[in-house]
């Protein structure tokens, strides 16, 4: 950016004239639990080369945020010395306001004057929660309805490109593995019940999408609302069976990937609801694109991350944080994938 200065907000901004300098973006972090410790966190050497602090091995950092969006808000810093008093800084989305040449007129015609996509860096080593993004009209309504919780009105379409080897849960699986599960998993029967359980063997393939989806929609939504109390009991069982059955024989992929979640939230109803969703390995330089009202969770690797500007997230397991389960299975597209390749 050019050396040239106009003044707003009381600080000497940059503004282009030729491309002769670049300002220094300050970013946010985020510290959630789920975050990679100390220096194994990418998240936390971006933040060292950023701001020139040093790591503190005992801290997580999970989420390096590059936007405008006030959860999280990136700075630019102005200022040509070595020291924090030679420097000054404005938040991005106040020097883009002041500057909205910078995004050119065809942005600021669709979008405004703010940065319409929200860039991260996320360092995994604890699995997220269970988890889907509104669409903009639901966004919309649930922005209206609370506000503290759904702290936007934007919708949330992204896609992660894995940096290191990447692991998740993304969209339902196939009707002939969710049998298949029905069958193998004797725990969600007795969560939902044999009558919701068994409706699943009375679709096929060639059923109209909807009444397959609407099917995966009541067992889904029996197993999300089982009390407490029983989801402890069952998940507790569940485990118990599947390392009696260990002696006997070789457990899948998808089996061990439930034990890891277990040891990690106890008891909890987003462990055996796992087995509804794709267990999807990314190869660095791999990406997974996930659309409004897709379920996913990320279990572990470093990815970067592109999205809509928003901070919407509505969860029903694996989190200590809020859960609002009704909501998030009624916005569910209950998609079934036809094949899956990883």
């Amino acid at each position: 950016m050019g050396a040239d200065a106009i003044q707003t907000n009381g600080h000497d901004q940059a503004k282009l004239t030729g491309g002769e300098e670049i300002q220094r973006l300050r970013c946010f972090v985020k510290n959630y639990e789920w975050g990679k410790l100390g220096p194994e966190s990418l998240v936390a050497r971006l933040q060292e080369a950023n701001t020139g602090q040093r790591v503190d091995s005992e801290i997580p950092y999970a989420e390096f945020w590059m936007g405008t969006h006030e959860s999280g808000p990136s700075h630019v810093e102005f200022g040509s010395g070595h020291g924090v008093s030679d420097k000054c800084m404005v938040t991005l989305k106040s020097w883009v306001l002041d500057n909205p040449n910078l995004l050119g007129s065809k942005v600021v015609d669709k979008w405004g004057c703010d940065l319409p996509f929200l860039f991260k860096v996320l360092s995994v080593t604890k699995a997220l929660s269970i988890q889907a993004h509104p669409n903009k009209a639901l966004a919309e309504k649930l922005h209206r309805e609370d506000p503290l919780l759904y702290r936007d009105n934007n919708h949330k379409p992204e896609i992660a490109l894995a940096v290191t080897p990447f692991q998740a849960l993304c969209g339902f699986v196939t009707l002939k593995e969710l049998k298949e599960v029905i069958t193998n998993v004797p725990e969600i029967t007795e969560l939902v019940g044999s009558k919701a359980a068994d409706q699943i063997f009375n679709v096929h393939e060639h059923d109209e999408d909807e009444r397959i989806k609407s099917v995966v929609r009541l067992i889904f939504t029996q197993l999300m609302s089982a009390s407490n109390n029983e989801t402890k009991q069952v998940v507790s069982r569940m485990k118990n069976r599947l390392l009696l059955e260990t002696k006997h024989r070789e457990l899948s992929e998808k089996e061990k990937l439930v034990l890891e979640l277990e040891k990690q939230y106890t008891g909890d109803i987003g462990v055996i609801s796992a087995f509804f969703f794709n267990y999807v390995k990314l190869n660095p330089g791999e990406a997974l694109y996930l659309d409004a009202n897709e379920p996913h969770a990320y279990i572990s690797g470093d990815c970067v991350e592109c999205m809509a500007a928003s901070d919407n997230v509505v969860r029903a397991g694996l989190t200590p944080k809020h859960r609002d389960v009704q909501t998030l299975c009624s916005m569910l597209t209950y998609k079934l994938v036809t094949f899956f390749t990883r």
